[in-house]
């Protein structure tokens, strides 16, 4: 499971959801380690939805999405993700969100809370003991 110092992964009662909360500031290293999950979850799962909850989003590095890894993670969206879902983004992620809508095939759905995300993907958070 997904679990960076900003990045960490979401349980949903959907298998084929990746659903990730971002807390801090994003460092290529984060990018990175959440593109190798992503691979992964590509060739497991084929087509999946994507989830981004912003917690406490403090910026990103420069560099951050310069990465090989991250490009091929990038490129195998364009075929393997339905929709791609954006919760409480701060106007600092917005070029970030705008990015991703532009390089993936699908509308950038955004929400303001996550429950109606989560409701309109028919999932529910799991919780952890």
């Amino acid at each position: 499971m997904l679990a960076t110092r900003t990045i960490q992964k979401i349980g949903t009662t959907r298998t084929d959801l990746f659903a990730f909360a971002i807390k801090g500031k994003v460092t290529r290293q984060d990018v990175h380690d959440m593109a190798s999950s992503m691979n992964e979850a590509f060739d497991g799962h084929g087509e999946a939805d994507m989830l981004i909850y912003f917690e406490d989003f403090q910026g990103s590095d420069p560099t951050a999405q310069l990465d090989l890894r991250t490009a091929k993670s990038q490129f195998r969206a364009l075929s393997s993700v339905r929709r791609y879902v954006v919760v409480n983004a701060p106007e600092q992620a917005a070029s970030l969100v705008e990015a991703v809508g532009k390089i993936l095939p699908v509308d950038v759905e955004v929400y303001d809370d996550m429950q109606a995300a989560l409701d309109d993907l028919d999932a529910t958070r799991m919780t952890t003991a």
